[in-house]
């Protein structure tokens, strides 16, 4: 019996639907600030990935760009103009990479979804056994983390191995020393992240907050292929402050207990001048003393009002309901 065009187009698109549900579709979120130099590269190097798992999986790449100011935009916009796989969403502004993590994870349509760096610092090789992970073994996610530090700033690499440690003394979320964001999520995970709806957001901690079976696979660190980080120390700096009073309130507790503290030994200080003078008659210390003292406690009460107006300012910046992203242009 010979068929006409129309039933074997429909035939086909049937073929192609059924095979579709078989393999999933990977949605991989890519986050970029001024990285027009990565973008191409990286996109060479995620389309041999692509080509390598194409019986086990097809692919959609979700560019953001985080308000860049040179070229990024328009070199992801020809790479979607020649690649179909491949969408794209600019913000109206630099909202931040959290912003871009929460965006990208809001328009995946995929059945799993990864988050990348477009700088190729998360090699695309692993993906293949990441899929495998949460296609065979039963996880959830499969997660990243550097084995090593090598590579990077003696300082920086100090001062984040003593955050981690800290975090993980005063919370009870537990974050994994040297994580990375790049992983590979289940569609009921990603809703679950999607549904921490925080303006202040912290997404190693959010990972781990709402919990699923995790498996972590190890990397040595890779230098960027391209272009400069926008991350310094200070942006760093603050970025584990955000983590910090995200996910535990140890720090209010430390102000609470330091001044309870200092009541008592100022109570004990002032009892042993008054028995002092009064069976042996010796004058109160003087001037350089009591300049000191007063400096101290100064400090001390600034220290615990930074405490706690670090906590109120998240209050008020969450009280005030402000949209998370604000989307310029999406194709």
């Amino acid at each position: 019996m010979l068929l006409t065009k129309s039933e074997k187009y429909i035939i086909m698109l049937t073929k192609l639907s059924k095979m579709v549900m078989i393999l999933g579709l990977i949605s991989v979120v890519v986050p970029c600030l001024n990285e027009q130099e990565a973008v191409p590269i990286f996109y060479d190097e995620i389309c041999k990935i692509a080509d390598k798992m194409s019986r086990q999986a097809l692919f959609e790449l979700i560019f953001v760009d985080d308000g860049s100011s040179d070229d990024t935009l328009n070199a992801v916009k020809s790479l979607n103009k020649k690649d179909d796989r491949i969408r794209y969403i600019s913000f109206s502004k630099n909202f931040g990479k959290e912003a871009a993590i929460f965006v990208g994870l809001e328009k995946s349509r995929g059945d799993y979804v990864a988050i990348m760096d477009v700088d190729l610092q998360d090699p695309p090789d692993m993906l293949a056994d990441m899929y495998y992970g949460v296609t065979q073994e039963g996880y959830d996610c499969v997660a990243t983390k550097r084995a090593t530090r090598k590579g990077e700033a003696k300082i920086r690499s100090f001062f984040a191995r003593k955050f981690y440690a800290i975090i993980n003394k005063i919370s009870k979320t537990e974050i994994v020393d040297g994580a990375r964001d790049y992983r590979l999520m289940t569609r009921q995970m990603v809703n679950a992240v999607l549904s921490v709806k925080e303006y202040n957001r912290f997404s190693k901690g959010i990972f781990s907050w709402v919990g699923f079976k995790t498996k972590w696979l190890e990397y040595e660190n890779v230098e960027r292929v391209a272009g400069k980080t926008s991350w310094s120390f200070w942006g760093l700096f603050l970025y584990a402050l955000e983590g910090i009073i995200a996910f535990s309130t140890v720090p209010l507790s430390i102000a609470s207990i330091l001044g309870c503290v200092l009541c008592i030994l100022a109570f004990i200080w002032i009892c042993i001048i008054v028995v002092k003078t009064l069976i042996w008659g010796d004058p109160v210390e003087g001037y350089p003393s009591l300049i000191c003292m007063i400096t101290f406690l100064g400090g001390v009460q600034l220290f615990c009002t930074g405490i706690l107006g670090q906590y109120l300012a998240k209050v008020y910046l969450e009280t005030k309901k402000r949209p998370i992203y604000l989307v310029k242009e999406e194709g």
